[in-house]
């Protein structure tokens, strides 16, 4: 299996941050976001996620590849 994070789907986006504890996604001002304890990620509105900002989002989230691939 490859490490490289390829594009996404806002669904899966959501489907796999709720798996290490996350809630929502709650409405914000512009973007939608999910939080867990003080950390706050916010989650595009795009359909699709491109591989660069779906690196992004995994890095703000704290969540390490490994973790993303195997969850």
């Amino acid at each position: 299996m490859s490490k490289r994070l390829g594009p996404v789907s806002r669904r899966v986006v959501v489907r796999k941050f709720r798996a290490p504890g996350y809630d929502g996604p709650f409405s914000g001002a512009r973007h939608a976001f999910m939080q867990t304890g003080n950390r706050r990620v916010r989650i595009p509105n795009q359909k699709e996620i491109g591989p660069k900002l779906h690196g992004e989002l995994l890095r703000q989230a704290g969540i390490s590849r490994d973790e993303w691939l195997n969850a």
